[in-house]
């Protein structure tokens, strides 16, 4: 097992809490961590990588023990993706040349945006349950075309108010539906999966430790005519998710430089054709009242927009593999640990 290390670093943007193990002249390696989340939900994969990689976690802001700087949705993920590209650069990590970057979650957003605002710092990217390119709620069909032109159905207002309510009072327990350990139990994993006791512990306390307020999760709200009468604000990192400010489609004309793993769970009920956090797919089942039909207001394709995407990077000239986990869902790291760090040691070579 590899020592990690907890160390926070200063850039000229955030002072950011990184995990880091291995030598420093290891080939490094970035993880990015996704929503409702932190850096230390990688310890386990990190310390199971062979020694000769150098590896880098970092808790994005407003997440774990890094600053919480206020998140600038208009930017869409680019105050992610610029804080990292800091990081990276930053004389304390001592990084020479590309990096490979595994982003899981909002973080494999955050790893396309990367890739596409600071090609030079990126060498292979491993997409773990990635969002969809076109964000998160509000678009139909593999190109994301917005269902109403104000993006309803995205951004801070989508966020369960009963569920922003338990994180804001640090709700350890598993008493509600919408307490963050059982969100987590239900949907982060594939049930029955759960991990033992400590590291369940340990990764409630770190979803508990997570910035909550409009400049952060989940953000402000603005109300919509269209249904289902919320759109996207200007802060905080749920509306940062909403295809009115994010659009990674730009990654299918990037330099074909960087060979890419698409690895996904075959149950992951958060990033799908038919996620239970997806208004669209909610309507269709009756749980939200008013929906307008499916040539309205159909469920978010968001693995078809994100295999578009990357059919369209292949014909460019790109390179990427899907692999599909059976009877996994939305943490392959974690429910499938031995086979995704097998997976990443044969893609990284």
């Amino acid at each position: 097992m590899t020592a990690i290390t907890s160390i926070k670093i200063q850039t000229p943007r955030l002072r950011t809490h990184v995990l880091v193990s291995g030598p420093a002249d290891g080939v490094p390696v970035l993880f990015i961590h996704g929503n409702c989340s932190s850096a230390r939900f990688f310890e386990q994969t990190m310390a199971a990588l062979p020694a000769r990689f150098r590896v880098i976690a970092a808790d994005l802001r407003g997440y774990g023990d890094s600053e919480p700087a206020p998140i600038d949705a208009t930017r869409g993920l680019r105050d992610f993706s610029d804080d990292l590209a800091a990081l990276l650069q930053h004389a304390e990590l001592g990084i020479k040349g590309k990096v490979h970057v595994v982003g899981w979650s909002v973080g494999g957003g955050v790893a396309m945006q990367l890739a596409i605002d600071h090609p030079e710092l990126v060498d292979k990217i491993v997409l773990e349950a990635p969002m969809a390119p076109y964000g998160f709620g509000g678009t139909k069909g593999v190109s994301g075309e917005p269902c109403f032109a104000d993006f309803a159905g995205s951004g801070g207002g989508t966020a369960n108010p009963e569920f922003a309510r338990r994180l804001k009072e640090r709700d350890a327990s598993e008493e509600s539906a919408f307490s963050p350990r059982k969100v987590m139990n239900d949907y982060y994993f594939k049930p029955p999966f759960r991990v033992e006791k400590d590291r369940e512990e340990l990764f409630v306390a770190e979803i508990l430790k997570m910035v909550v307020d409009d400049d952060h999760y989940p953000g402000d709200t603005t109300t919509s005519p269209n249904w289902p009468t919320v759109a996207p604000g200007t802060r905080g990192v749920n509306n940062a998710l909403a295809p009115k400010y994010v659009n990674l489609s730009g990654f299918a004309k990037i330099p074909p430089k960087h060979d890419v793993l698409w690895i996904r769970g075959d149950g992951d009920q958060i990033v799908s054709d038919t996620s239970l956090f997806d208004f669209g797919f909610l309507g269709k089942l009756g749980a939200i009242p008013g929906w307008p039909g499916d040539d309205v207001y159909p469920a978010q394709p968001m693995v078809s927009q994100t295999r578009a995407v990357l059919d369209a990077y292949k014909a460019n000239g790109g390179s990427y593999r899907e692999e599909i986990l059976e009877n996994v869902g939305h943490s392959p790291h974690i429910e499938a640990h031995d086979t995704f760090v097998s997976a990443l040691v044969r893609f990284f070579g």
